[in-house]
Parts: C-alpha cells; structure tokens; sequence
C-alpha cells in the first residue's frame, strides 16, 4: 500500500499500518502495539479477526473491555460523503459486522486515511491518492480582513462621496434616512441569509455561487452563477469608469486632457484595470495588502471630513454655501425639495441603492477562508452595521452645515436686515436671493456634486478616498468573478466553458478566468458611458440576492432533516419578504433591466433542465419534491373512492422489465400519466445470493424504464419460488390509496413442455389475484414476450438463463440502461386497424375499460372499436340494441357492435380432436372413480385431470374450441384482440385444464390477445354522482 507519512515525529510508520480491513491510526505507544492484553485472543475467536490481519485491534480493548472490529466515531468517516448509503472511508460495512467475516490480509485499504500530520485545512480532492510531502499551505484569511474590511471597502463607492450629499439635498434628511434604512433592510434580511447558508455544512470556494446552486440545485444556481460572474466582470469596469471620471476632472480643473474627455477615460480606465489585475495575478496576499491600504486611506478622507465639518467656516467656504453646524439649517434640510427630474422618492432610491449592494465580496472568495461559517456571517453583518453608520452620520452632518443653494461668489455679502432677501442665508449675512430664484446656483447641496471635498479640512483627502473606494470595489469584483466562475466551470453544468476552470499554484488561482474578466472588463470601459450599464449590475446584483434570499426560505420550508444551520438568527419569512422585495426593486429601479436579467436567468434554467446534468448536491429542490410527493399521497388515504375515479392501477409481473418490453410497453400506454404501474420482479433463490444483485440492479432497472419513457416504477422481492413472492407483491406493493388493483402478467407458452409444477404455480398466481380481489389481464403474444433469449444472443451466445445474470448484460446497471432498445408493436404507429372487444362475460367493465384508454393514445387514435357479445339468433337485433344503448350510456365511443349468434353451434370436428389432444398428456385415466380415490392417486400430481372433471366440463371446453374458430373468422387482421378472461373455478377446475382453454381459445391469432376480467365490480358508470 501507499506509505502514509508517519502519524507523529516520534513513532515509525507501521507498515502494518497499511495491510489489515481498517487503519486505525492512533496515539499509542509503539511498543504496546504489539502485546494484546488478557482474554484478547478467545475474543478474537469470536469476531472471527485476529490481531494481525487488523492494525491496533488492541486499542478498542481499552474503550469497551473486549476485541471488536466496530471503530468509534471519527471525522474522517464522514468526510466527503455524498449520497446515501456512501459507506465512509475506514468505517467496517453493516455486513463486516453482522456476516462472516472475510479476512483480506496484505491488502491495502481502499483509501488510506489521512490521520497524519497534514493541515486540516487542506481540501480533500487536492491531496491524492498518492500523498507526497504535504503542500505548502495556502493563504486563508480571518473574518476581519478577509470578510468585513472587504465588503465595507465594496459597499463604500462612489456615490457616499459624489451622491449622497446632493440625495441629502433633494429628500431631507428624514427620507434620506428613510432611503438608506430601506436599501440597509434589504441587504441585512440578505446577509442574515448568506450566514444561514454559508454555515449548514462546509464551504469550499465559489462564494455565491456555491452556496445557491448546492442549495437550490444545478437549475437555479448555474444561472445565477454564470449572471453574477458576468455582474463583477461588468462591475469592474463600472468602479474603474467611476475612477476615470474623477481623474478626468482633476485633469480638466487643470486643464491638461490627454486627448479629449472621453477617450481620456478609456486611456486612465484601461491603464488602471491593467495594473489592478497585476495586483491578483501576485496573488491573494497582494490583494488583500492592497485592500487594506484602501480602507485605510477611506478612513482618512472620513476624519478629514468630520474635522472640515467642526474648523469655522472661511468666507470663500460661506460663499459656498458651508457655515458650520446650525440648527435653523437642519431644520430646513430636514424635509424634501424635489428638483429636476430625478426629484422622486424612487428615482433616489434607484440612484442610492447600489451604494448598498457589495455585501457578497467576503462570500464569494469562500475559499480563501480560514473558516467560511464563523467569518462570512461575522464579517458581513459588521460590515453591514458600520456603513450604513456611516451613510447616516455624513447625510446628517453635511445636512446640518451647508444650505442647498449658494452662488459661490464672494461679492453676495449684505447687511443684516436689508430688505429683499430671502433663504437662511440671509440670517449670516449673504444673499443668494439671485441665483436661488432663477435655479442657476453653482454651488450649495442641491446644485455641487463636490460637496463634501468642499467642507473637509483638507480637500485632496477626499478625492483620494474617492479614489480608495472605487479602486478597491472594483479589486473586489475582480477577485470575485473569476473565484465564481472557476466553480461554475468545474461543476461542468454549460459546455464550452470548462477551458477556464483550471487552477494554478498553491492556492489554485483561476489565472485563464482573471484574464478573461480582463477582457470583459475592458470591452466596458472603452463603452465609457456607465449610465446605461449601471442599472443592469445591480440588476444582476439584486437578482442573486432574491434568490439567495429564496433559497434561504425555501431549505427552512422544506423541514429537511439536512437543513440544520449554525447561525441560528434567520427567519424564514424575512427571507421570504427580502426575495420579494428584491424582485419589487428590481423592477421599480428600471424595469427593461430587470426583464432582460430575468430572460437570462429563464434561458439559462431553460437549458440546465433540458440538459439534465449529471449532479447530486442534495439541493432543497430535491428534498421539496419529496415533500409535495409525500403530502400529497398521504392526502389521498382521506379521498373516498368513486368509481367515476376508477383507475387501472397494475401491478405488472414483468421479471427484469428489459426482458418483456412488449407487456411493459402495453401497459405503460394505458397507465401513462393516468394511474399507477409497478413493475414487479421475483429473485428466485437464497437470499444471500440475490440481495446484492437486487441492489445492483434496480437502479439500472429503473433507469432503462426512464429511458423508454415509461413512467412506472420497479420493485423485486427475493422469494423462494415464484408463486410466495407473487404473493407477496400482491400484497406489499403500493402506498395507501395508491395500490394496484389488476395483475398483469404474460402467458405462460411453455406449460406443456415444463415442469407441470411451474403450471400449477401459473394458476395458482391467477387465483391468488382473484382471491386478493385483483383484476387480471393476461397478455399473450404470437412470438412470445420475452427477449431475453434474443438479448443474450447479442450479449453473449453461450448463455444459460440459470447460470450467472451478470454474464448477460444485466448485471451492470448502466450498461443495461444504454443497452439496445427491443421495439415492439406498442411503439409502432398502428394505421386504420380495429381493436376487438369480445364482452362475453360482464366482469364490471374492465374489458371495455383498458381497450378504451389504449384508444385514447395517439398511436391507436386511428383503430376502430368493435364490440362482439353473444347472443341468441332469433333476438338479434333487441340484444343488439340493449348493448349500443349500454355503451352510449357509458359515453365510450363504441359504436360498431356486433352480436354473435353462433357462440353455442358445435365446433368442428379437427378442433375438437386438437383440444383433446392438449390435454391427453395430463388425463389420470382414472375410469370415473369416486373423489377420495381420485385425490388418493394425484397425491403427488395435483394437475392431472381425473375424466369425471373432463366430463363435467365437456360444454366448457368446446365453447373455448369455437370461440377461437370465431376470432379467426373476425379478429384475423385486427391491431388488437381483447377477450373475457374464463375463469376456472379453485379446487374444481385443474390446472392443466385450465391452461389447455386459455390455449385453445387464443391460439393461432397473429395480433396480440389481452384476456382481461375485473375484479366483478363496477370500473365504469353512467351516472354523473
């Protein structure tokens, strides 16, 4: 086996370690290892293990007093465990436990386990089978620079410095609180949801991404993840635009353009994304240096702001419209004064929202996390918490220093008192009367965008805040995107796109998706107009918080025992209420935006659940569909059954259903999206021997009846002859109200030349459905029903059905789902030929029913229906008219009836000698003894027909032989014959005699014969009660 580095510094790795069943690695002493202590030896005498063929056997002696192969919980059982039934790494299966146990000394075990000295913090799939020296161990960040710094520096941008002052002036300060409380709601229900999420189970990387699609499933969360990728990309270019615009000015203040004011922009814009992306190329540590530098500069230009707001105002200042802290001031900023056409609640509200958004940074560089489930909650709620402080605090200080209109020029001064002025302004001693009225201010809230760089101390801090924040928003998405995208490569949900999944070095870096994110990136820069993209990002944005939000609910909803976060401080309906007021913003901030982010999002889903890929994540859809699933059937025990409900729900005796397509396929056509059909399969043998291939093959089974579309489901039972386990599906198979009331099941063709007791277990299976109270529906073919014969041919010619199933094909159950699929005349279009009822006998109205319902289909939507019924020559026409007023009472559309007049004539003479022939093998020839004696002699051959029962019969049989000369008088060429199934009466009517009517009576017909009887009660009605 692989060496494992050595489990401490000071032991020698065992290399017995390595050979037994289970490694148990452990802090023993080495040289305890080796002496078993008292009575260790008989007791692994009785566990049938013995210490050498299992490593450390002695340790568990300490723990419970006795030698067992049973281990104590461990990490590493449950590590990466994915579907149910996994059995974890080193933990002994249920039948090392409770069976014989096979000792597999000197092999190595499957996976060595990893108790040795590596990082914890290692993924699982980046260590190998084979491990080498361990790697050298990856950055991972704590939550404060890893989450908090970084999503305050994404939430923080442009518009606390160049917007929010002037918000301020247009809504008051009360609704401006009102504006940042609602964005802040938003956001917070989100954040509380990301810390739901992120801690119900381990975080590996992908951030938003991962956490959406591992708990809404592949549909929902491949769509957000390619869109929210394609968001940051898009971002970036709109936080460096952001930047670009600033340098432009400081470059026009100067007048100093590089070429002319837009392209300037695209010059500065590309040049800034170029060195942005060398900072992440260098790596996390690099990046993460750089964030800190920002938010450090942030904090500056903040300080410098409050100390401005506090330091007396110089003349140039007032002239500005700046005069220090002054309650008249406020009072007036207090309440709106709408200008312009932006001057709406929800044209603000739009202008302010973004700023809020940026609460995903610290989540989506999951993977660069010391531990995703305590920093993205902590960190992003901080952060959260301390920006909207300080949104609050800046839109009511500057709200209480500086008026809302002022000229800027400093000859506006006047005495006090004069007359003719009007604003607050006029109480300092200026006038802007002027300009206020005429709307033609520069400067003051409402009219100068720089306004905060205008009131701090020191006004070039604050562009270099301005700087700060968008440089390091738009670093934030430009980590972000390509950390998302690898995920959504890796899981390989799109085609096309796995090229840029790959990772380099130690922390994997998505190198191939940082340039791509380039690219985007500057394709949007050189667009250089931000105003038309702006609103499609937070678009995007708002979308992934919808559903982050959704996916949150809908986990809690769905009580899966799987749902089990951390963080317990969530509320489902708040989750619920954030989605849909995230839908609601959306559409209120532009409405084109928010239906072209929902096309993709539909298009996308569109795709995945088109292309069905093949994951399993254990997502909340999944666990929901078994919820609606399950309360729907345990609703429907409370139904009272009608029988204008009836349905056929069958219960099909298929074997393998890839062995009788043909009988599949004919009921699949009449249950299909109308009642239920179980598939039912009997394991002849020991049990030992079949569970094992049972669990095997179900799955496989399971699928080839998807692939044929069939919606039906398989079940096995391991039996020891046909006929018990026929009994047991009868009565096991089903759920509440949803069980099956017909047998299907095919003719038994060999019953001359097999065992006759396989014939008597034939019959039996029919009477054991009648006394179940089942309906029966017997289908028999010209050649046969089951390929299987013809399958192994293909498979493998030396075939012998006893031997060995996994020879045949079938015993791998992905092969049996691919393998070839037998076509058979129920997949065929059937054309213009008739389907015949033969309604001898009233059985309840089943035999009318199943033939109706295959009508229904459009495969034989063109047949003709033709009902035949016996009756007496001289009343022809009034028995005709009976039965057509019958059916059109049942409203089934037959309208072709045909009354048979002849049903008692005698057969003709061949025939009748055929059918003596028949049963001559299985006559006991007894000469008419009395019962007791005939009992006596067919003690050991139940089947054999004593001539009495022969005798008593005689009219029975004959009516077979020319029931069959009149099918082929009528039935020759139709698509389909349905017959009245006889019924023979148990214990009166042996087995071979029955068989030998059922022969008779369907022999020679080339389309295929369902011989059907109900239960005798009524599937159909008349009335409409």
């Amino acid at each position: 086996g692989s060496e494992l580095p050595s489990p401490l510094p000071g032991l020698p790795a065992d290399p017995a370690c390595c050979s037994g069943r289970f490694t148990i690695s452990t802090l023993m002493g080495a040289e305890e290892g080796g002496k078993a202590p008292y009575g260790a030896a008989e007791a692994a005498g009785y566990d049938s293990a013995h210490p050498t063929h299992l490593s450390g056997s002695t340790l568990y002696m300490r723990t419970f007093g006795y030698n067992t192969i049973d281990v104590v919980p461990a990490y590493e059982h449950y590590a990466n465990s994915k579907v149910v039934g996994d059995a974890g790494k080193g933990r002994p299966s249920l039948a090392d436990l409770h069976s014989i146990l096979k000792v597999r000394g000197g092999s190595a075990p499957p996976h060595p386990q990893r108790s040795n000295g590596l990082p914890d913090g290692m993924p699982e799939e980046e260590m190998g089978e084979d491990h080498k020296a361990p790697p050298e161990e990856p950055i991972r960040f704590g939550w404060v620079k890893g989450v908090m710094i970084r999503c305050m520096l994404n939430i923080w941008g442009v518009i606390l410095y160049l917007r929010l002052p002037w918000i301020t002036a247009q809504a008051g300060i009360a609704l401006t609180w009102l504006i940042i409380l609602m964005s802040v709601t938003v956001t917070t229900i989100t954040g509380l949801s990301i810390s739901a999420i992120s801690t119900n189970g381990k975080v590996k990387s992908g951030g938003t991404y991962f956490l959406i699609s591992r708990s809404l499933g592949p549909e929902l969360g491949g769509s957000i993840g390619l869109i929210f990728a394609f968001a940051n990309a898009v971002a970036v270019a709109m936080h460096t635009v952001g930047f670009a615009e600033t340098v432009r000015d400081l470059l026009q203040e100067y007048n100093s353009l590089i070429v002319d004011p837009t392209n300037d922009i695209r010059i500065i814009g590309v040049i800034t994304v170029t060195v942005l992306l060398g900072i992440s190329l260098a790596g996390m540590e690099w990046e993460a240096k750089a964030q800190v530098l920002f938010f450090l500069v942030i904090l500056v230009s903040f300080i410098n702001y409050l100390v401005g707001t506090v330091i007396p105002a110089t003349a140039e200042k007032q002239a500005k419209g700046f005069f220090s802290y002054r309650a008249d001031i406020f009072a007036q900023n207090f309440v709106p004064n709408w200008r312009g056409p932006e001057g709406t609640f929800f044209g603000l509200f739009s202008i302010f929202f973004p700023s809020a958004t940026g609460i995903l940074a610290g989540a989506n560089i999951s993977g660069d996390l010391k531990d995703p489930a305590v920093a993205i909650p902590k960190g992003t709620l901080m952060a959260i918490f301390w920006t909207t402080v300080s949104y609050l605090v800046i839109s009511a200080t500057i709200g209480a220093c500086v008026v809302r209109d002022a000229s800027g020029s400093l000859n506006d001064t006047i005495g006090a008192g004069s007359l003719g002025c009007e604003g607050l302004a006029c109480g300092y001693g200026w006038n802007f009367t002027e300009c206020a009225q005429k709307q033609s201010c520069r400067y003051g809230l409402s009219n100068y965008y720089q306004s905060m760089s205008m009131v701090s101390g020191f006004g070039p801090l604050i562009t270099a805040g301005i700087f700060g924040a968008t440089l390091s928003s738009a670093l934030a998405c430009l980590v972000s995107a390509p950390k998302v995208f690898q995920c959504l490569c890796k899981d390989q949900l799109y085609p096309l796109i796995g090229f840029f999944g790959k990772g380099y070095g130690k922390n994997s870096e998505p190198i191939r998706g940082y340039m791509l994110t380039y690219v985007i990136a500057v394709g949007f820069i050189l667009i250089a107009e931000l105003n038309s993209i702006a609103p499609i990002i937070s678009n995007f944005f708002l979308c992934s918080y919808a559903l982050i939000n959704f996916s949150c609910f809908h986990a809690s909803i769905t009580n899966s025992p799987g749902w089990r976060p951390s963080f317990r401080y969530y509320s489902k309906w708040a989750a619920l209420f954030g989605a849909a007021v995230s839908v609601v913003i959306m559409f209120l901030l532009t409405w084109w935006a928010a239906l072209i982010a929902f096309g993709i999002v539909i298009f996308l889903l569109g795709y995945v659940l088109y292309k069905k890929p093949d994951v399993n994540w254990g997502s909340s859809v999944q666990a929901s569909s078994y919820n609606l699933a399950l309360n729907y059937s345990v609703g429907l025990s409370e139904v009272d059954e009608h029988v204008k409900n009836y349905r056929p729900q069958c219960l099909v005796l298929t074997g393998p259903p890839n062995f009788r397509p043909a009988l599949v396929d004919f009921v699949g056509t009449f249950t299909k999206n109308l009642s239920l059909m179980i598939c039912g399969n009997v394991l002849i043998g020991p049990r030992k021997q079949k569970m094992p291939e049972s669990r095997l093959m179900s799955d496989g089974h399971a699928k080839w009846l998807s692939k044929r579309k069939i919606k039906a489901f398989y079940t096995d039972v391991v039996a020891e002859n046909l006929r018990s386990g026929v009994q047991i599906l009868i009565q096991a198979s089903g759920l509440g109200k949803m069980k099956p009331n017909i047998l299907a099941l095919g003719y038994k063709r060999n019953w001359q030349t097999a065992h006759p007791q396989t014939m008597e277990d034939y019959v039996g299976i029919l009477h054991d459905a009648f006394d179940f109270k089942y309906g029966v529906c017997l289908m028999r073919m010209k050649e046969g029903l089951d390929v299987s014969r013809v399958m192994q041919a293909h498979v493998n010619p030396m075939f012998e059905p006893a031997e060995d199933p996994k020879e045949s094909g079938t015993g791998d159950p992905d092969a049996l789902a691919a393998g070839q699929q037998a076509s058979t005349i129920f997949q065929t279009e059937q054309g213009k030929k008739t389907i015949d009822i033969y309604w001898l006998f009233d059985d309840g109205g089943l035999t009318l029913l199943i033939p109706y319902l295959l009508g229904r289909k459009k495969r034989w939507g063109k047949c003709k229906i033709r009902v035949f019924v016996g009756g007496q020559i001289n009343r022809m026409d009034e028995e005709r008219k009976a039965i057509v007023s019958l059916l059109s009472k049942f409203r089934l559309g037959f309208h072709e009836v045909h009354i048979l007049p002849d049903i008692n004539q005698k057969p003709r003479p061949e025939h009748i000698k055929r059918f003596d022939d028949l049963i001559a093998p299985f006559r006991l020839n007894d000469g008419f003894k009395d019962e007791a004696a005939v009992n006596e002699m067919r003690h050991d051959c139940p089947w054999k027909i004593s001539d009495e029962e022969v005798n008593k019969n005689r009219a029975k049989s004959l009516r077979q032989v020319r029931l069959n000369e009149i099918l082929l008088d009528y039935s020759r060429d139709a698509a389909l014959v349905a017959i009245t199934l006889p019924i023979g009466r148990k214990g009166r009517c042996p087995s071979s005699l029955y068989m030998a009517w059922l022969e008779t009576l369907s022999q020679d017909l080339r389309p295929p014969v369902i011989l059907t009887r109900g239960n005798q009660e009524n599937v159909l009605t008349f009335y409409c009660q």
